[in-house]
């Protein structure tokens, strides 16, 4: 109890913890909106141009996949959130504080979401996809009433680890001035050496993942009716 006593009576937490967390919450908030917002569009078009697909279309899908998405996602996240410092601070005025972080978390998170997509629609049974058609469906019906209604409980899946996946790159952010509960780790956990400020922080970012998951797991089972 002591020992507890101690730890909630540092300073550091008492007057930089809540900030910290609710800078975690918009870094992860708003990069997870911007993510599926257009992250989902472009897994659906790399579906959609592959061989064989609705729209094929090689020379698109080539650019998307091989190009846009492979070399972004190749790319270590400390080594990108770095080099996205000038064109972060030409986009919102700044390269500190949680709203620049989420422009290099959201382009860090979106090819991987589009992967997800691509993969979670490819799930999706071809021959419903037929009937559609010979029931006179245009491409676009094809994708929007049958395609992503059918891969949905994959679609929550996906986006449930990359948000996962974005609490994780938060808290790398947090040392390039992102601010959040990593920089609050960094700043006090690691330089000062409170072990403290450490081990809570870490703790509430389990509990950030734990609560993230459940709720994806449980929204997916709902929807899934296989």
């Amino acid at each position: 109890m002591t020992l507890l006593d101690t730890w909630f009576n540092n300073p550091a937490l008492q007057k930089a913890l809540l900030p910290a967390f609710i800078e975690t919450i918009q870094m992860v908030g708003i990069s997870g909106l911007a993510t599926v917002l257009i992250g989902l569009p472009l897994g659906v078009v790399l579906f959609v141009t592959q061989r064989g697909g609705l729209g094929e279309n090689r020379a698109l899908n080539f650019v998307l996949s091989s190009i846009v998405v492979n070399i972004t996602r190749s790319i270590p996240y400390a080594i990108l959130m770095v080099a996205l410092i000038p064109f972060t601070r030409w986009l919102v005025g700044t390269s500190l504080g949680p709203i620049a972080a989420s422009v290099s978390l959201a382009i860090a998170a979106i090819p991987f979401f589009a992967r997800l997509v691509e993969t979670a629609l490819r799930d999706v049974h071809p021959g419903k996809l037929d009937a559609a058609h010979a029931m006179g469906s245009t491409k676009m019906q094809s994708v929007t009433k049958v395609l992503i209604p059918e891969a949905m409980p994959a679609l929550v899946a996906s986006i449930t680890t990359t948000v996962v996946t974005i609490v994780g790159y938060s808290a790398m952010a947090g040392l390039i001035g992102g601010g959040g509960l990593g920089r609050l780790a960094y700043n006090y956990g690691f330089q000062r050496y409170q072990v403290d400020v450490m081990v809570i922080t870490v703790v509430i970012l389990v509990v950030m993942v734990q609560v993230i998951q459940m709720a994806g797991d449980a929204v997916t089972k709902k929807i899934d009716h296989r």
